[in-house]
């Protein structure tokens, strides 16, 4: 995802720098004692030239050394007093910018830990830390110095106008006509030599960016033998880079010398017009002096004026994105009666925290991603009782993490409500629900740290034999013991120095000691070796017993320990079939010791099913996937309303026929039950659909004799 930066280029927007203000506040003291020992500075930096006039007219024209020493003390206490202020003016500066940063990264850090999932689902993390590190790193610099410094010289230009027109107006005016040109200069040049330093800046994050591509990927660049391509790609954007640095540095080339030329320029009209003023006798040589120091001293601040002024304008782009990271409002957030009685991230009431069991209810479900278009789910949904093993199977982008993100709010419905033990979810905190669930990832991500430290994320109070424990339960102790210091072993930053394999085995104990009512298992042994995943598939039979859990997985072997594979409801040619000719889903099924029951339509389907019975759409699943992979056929048994059959009529629909005997004869046993609910349309009602797989999905987990259960099972008419 690319992001495009802001940039400013017009004018100081008061209203963006008063964003800052709230973190300057806290040492409004240090600010304002900052700006005062600029201001004496300032001043000290004026009277200067003032104590070479008054020692070149009082002592060296009149050829006398009276009052001498109490000049030279005088002067040394001028010194003495500006050396203190630069020093209280220094450290005020490091003050501010080092307190502010800390305070802006600080508040950055707590505003990032309360962001939805979706914020990192849509920003990338180059972004985030750009705006952490290098944004607020560049406006507490500006601030503390720059600013400042910009205050500095507006002092030092203004006191030495008003000296110069004490001392000599005359000569003055004549300063004053080289000074609004020196501006107008360096105003014109300054901003042009920040828009190809802007240039510059832009075309280094592509070269950053290109070194990262090459580092991370060089096994694929490799593999395909791309480097030329790469190199050709680097060479283009390094060249840009060569022609935007050198237009900068053609401008810095003709400005610098230009400045130097005016600044020559107003000296010598000084020492011409001052030369005659004195020797006409109309003005001391003393003056004449600390006219020329004035005139040489007067131009470098009016450059640093503009260039501060030009970053300032630039740097208004910075603090937007700052202050729009902080402004970002999170997706799902408590309402403050809920946070009043459960509390937050960083102060939890958990003696408010009510047992949570386990049981989850979609109720017409709606969800639409915050920068998607189209609903991934509509009206959807589902009963999980508490200790039920729910499996989710599908290709990549079937919205498999969706629900399951959804469950764990992750992200919240668009319409509808989920009810987690018969309330809705939101009517407590996340962190309460967060802190009831075990989320084992693909790709587990792990702190700086040791072995011991990663799994104790778990549980922070846990003991070390506990973690041991948890460790043992899914052999992640076998990475431990691999490793020279055991468990105390450091695992590098993001756990780079194990495998990804390790690091599920890690993160998996990690979950386990946890000890949540809700897990979740999102490919969680898909980097696991066959033994491992064997030996994690006997300890998760133990683990999740009693235990609300969700099994994401692309292929099934993942899913053993999975009560019931269900196939559909759902179009049978455009929806059921498709799945199952992705080969790795058959193959995983036909492995899979989980019964697998295919849930036929109420309804034909006009130009797909016509004409079709039950048996038939059997032996298309037959046909296409072949025999021994549907155990089970659910069909409905009830009967639509004569006005909704009507309606079916019109379009050639029917309901489908159940042909028992030929099912029989297919070796594909028959269940039978009313899944038309109350209203009695024509597809099936969500609530009783999902009740009576739940009723079969409990029959099968029982010991009942095969001959006895297909009895229970069949509720034939």
């Amino acid at each position: 995802m690319r992001i495009e930066e802001k940039e400013y280029t017009k004018s100081i927007d008061i209203s963006i720098w008063k964003k800052v203000f709230p973190f300057l506040a806290p040492r409004k003291n240090v600010l304002i004692m900052v700006i005062v020992m600029n201001i004496l500075c300032s001043v000290v930096d004026i009277i200067m030239p003032l104590f070479q006039r008054q020692a070149i007219d009082s002592f060296i024209e009149k050829n006398t050394l009276a009052g001498l020493g109490g000049f030279i003390a005088l002067y040394i206490a001028v010194i003495v007093f500006q050396m203190w202020s630069v020093i209280c003016f220094t450290r005020g500066c490091m003050t501010l910018d080092v307190e502010t940063g800390c305070d802006m990264k600080r508040a950055l850090f707590v505003h990032l830990q309360k962001l939805s999932f979706s914020y990192y689902n849509a920003t990338p993390v180059g972004y985030i830390l750009s705006r952490v590190m290098n944004d607020v790193a560049r406006i507490t610099e500006l601030i503390a110095w720059d600013v400042i410094d910009m205050l500095w010289a507006i002092f030092y230009v203004v006191g030495v106008f008003v000296a110069m027109l004490f001392l000599n107006w005359k000569l003055a005016l004549v300063i004053m006509l080289i000074v609004p040109a020196i501006a107008v200069l360096t105003w014109y040049f300054q901003n042009k030599i920040l828009t190809w330093n802007r240039q510059v800046r832009k075309i280094n994050s592509k070269i950053t960016s290109g070194y990262n591509e090459g580092i991370m990927g060089a096994k694929t660049v490799k593999s395909l033998v791309v480097e030329e391509k790469n190199f050709r790609e680097f060479a283009s954007v390094t060249e840009e880079m060569r022609s935007a640095s050198i237009k900068a540095a053609r401008l810095n080339a003709i400005y610098i010398p230009l400045v130097v030329f005016f600044g020559a320029l107003a000296t010598a009209l000084v020492l011409e017009r001052g030369g005659i003023m004195v020797l006409n006798g109309s003005m001391d040589i003393g003056t004449l002096a600390a006219f020329t120091a004035y005139a040489v001293g007067i131009f470098e601040p009016i450059q640093r004026l503009a260039g501060i002024l030009s970053q300032c304008i630039s740097a208004q782009a910075n603090i937007e994105r700052v202050t729009s990271l902080l402004e970002e409002k999170p997706q799902v957030v408590d309402s403050p009666e809920v946070l009043e009685k459960y509390g937050d991230f960083f102060d939890p009431h958990k003696e408010n925290w009510e047992p949570i069991k386990g049981d989850i209810e979609f109720e017409n479900v709606s969800f639409q991603y915050p920068d998607g278009k189209e609903e991934v789910l509509s009206n959807f949904n589902l009963k999980i009782p508490a200790g039920t093993n729910v499996a989710i199977v599908g290709e990549t982008g079937a919205g498999k993490s969706t629900l399951v993100n959804l469950a764990c709010r992750f992200f919240e419905p668009t319409k509808g409500r989920i009810l987690i033990d018969d309330r809705d979810y939101r009517e407590r905190s996340q962190l309460w629900l967060h802190s009831n669930i075990g989320y084992v990832l693909q790709n587990p991500h792990l702190f700086s740290g040791t072995v011991m430290e990663n799994i104790r994320y778990g549980r922070l109070d846990a003991t070390d034999e506990e973690v041991k424990a948890a460790a043992k339960a899914v052999h992640a102790d076998e990475v431990a013991e691999k490793l020279d210091k055991g468990y105390d072993s450091d695992v590098g930053e993001g756990g780079d120095r194990l495998s990804t394999g390790e690091k599920q085995l890690l993160s998996f104990a990690r979950a386990v000691l946890a000890d949540p009512a809700i897990f979740v298992l999102d490919e969680a042994t898909s980097s696991i070796d066959t033994k491992t995943e064997q030996l994690i598939q006997q300890a998760t039979d133990k683990l999740l017993k009693g235990r609300t859990s969700f099994l994401i997985a692309h292929r099934l072997s993942t899913i053993r320990n999975a009560d019931l594979i269900t196939l559909g409801p759902g179009s049978l040619y455009t929806s059921v079939l498709p799945d199952l000719l992705v080969p790795e889903i058959l193959t995983a099924i036909r492995e899979s010791s989980a019964p697998c029951m295919y849930i036929c339509n109420v309804m034909t389907q006009p130009g797909e099913t016509l004409g079709y019975t039950v048996s038939d759409h059997l032996k298309a699943l037959v046909d296409h996937v072949g025999k021994g992979v549907i155990d089970y056929v659910l069909v409905n048994n009830g009967v639509p309303k004569k006005d909704v059959l009507k309606r079916y009529e019109k379009v050639q629909a029917h309901p489908v026929e159940i042909d028992r005997k030929k099912i029989q004869r297919m070796g594909i046993i028959l269940i039978e039950a009313d899944l038309l609910g109350v209203e009695k349309g024509a597809v099936h009602d969500t609530d009783t659909l999902c009740n009576e797989i739940i009723r079969i999905s409990g029959l099968l987990k029982t010991n009942i004799a095969p001959e006895v259960l297909s009895g229970y099972l069949g509720r034939a008419k």
